[in-house]
């Protein structure tokens, strides 16, 4: 079992030990998300009600959570979808002179280490292709259209079909300097605890929808960060979730 020792240690708190973050050093901290050109091409996501919900019972949602990979071959409506990424990463306030976000999710020292990407396979009103949500404007931003997305997402997630059938793809990525700013060779098992935070709330607000959803680690990193084109080093994928109608 010797060989697993320097996993487990990465799993422990190293908080109160280690270099000196940034922050304290004064250094100007990042972007509270990541930039996009002047000529982007951006969608505005419309707004939602609670008459979208279709179960609002908390307790049934949590009960009834499963990972769901049997998909219907059907679109989900755009306002399904906007309320999905609201969950998951939307921006509820900024606190401070740009300091932080407030979010659905938690995060460690409210640093929100990640960006989400969508595959979009389905949905009304959008073209196929990739897409990155803003969460401070609730917009997305499209990145490029991909004719032949199922098959290089069905590819990129180790040949997994239910991915390849799915009306999306969400897709997060991390940027780590954002957590080391604050939390330096602490930070990354925060921000690894941030993503599941990210996963569980997609899986409930999925349940609330009467939308299925199963959560991917299993895939092939280089494949997935050039389908998202990022760089693999400042920013990568770290964790994923197919979505469609069950």
């Amino acid at each position: 079992m010797e060989k697993y020792e320097t996993q487990r240690e990465f799993m422990k708190s190293s908080f109160g030990r280690g270099a000196e973050s940034d922050q304290n050093r004064g250094l100007a901290q990042p972007p509270l998300q990541k930039p996009r050109g002047q000529k982007a091409e951006t969608i505005e996501l419309p707004l939602f009600g609670e008459d979208l919900i279709v179960e609002s019972n908390v307790f049934r949602c949590i009960a009834e959570r499963r990972s769901r990979r049997d998909f219907k071959d059907e679109a989900l409506a755009l306002a399904e979808l906007s309320y999905l990424l609201w969950a998951t990463q939307g921006v509820q306030e900024i606190k401070g002179d740009n300091y932080a976000t407030l979010r659905p999710v938690p995060s460690g020292g409210a640093r929100h280490a990640y960006e989400t990407y969508l595959a979009l396979g389905s949905v009304e009103g959008l073209q196929k292709g990739l897409y990155r949500y803003l969460p401070i404007e609730h917009s997305l931003l499209f990145l490029y259209q991909e004719n032949n997305l199922a098959e290089k997402i069905k590819g990129a997630a180790g040949g997994q079909d239910f991915a390849g059938k799915a009306a999306v793809n969400f897709i997060w990525a991390c940027l780590p300097y954002r957590g080391e700013w604050r939390y330096a060779e602490s930070s990354h098992k925060v921000m690894l605890l941030d993503a599941g935070h990210i996963g569980q709330a997609l899986y409930l607000a999925c349940q609330s929808l009467g939308l299925g959803n199963c959560a991917l680690a299993a895939y092939d990193q280089q494949r997935m960060d050039e389908l998202i084109q990022v760089d693999g080093k400042d920013e990568f994928t770290v964790y994923m979730s197919a979505v469609g109608r069950v």
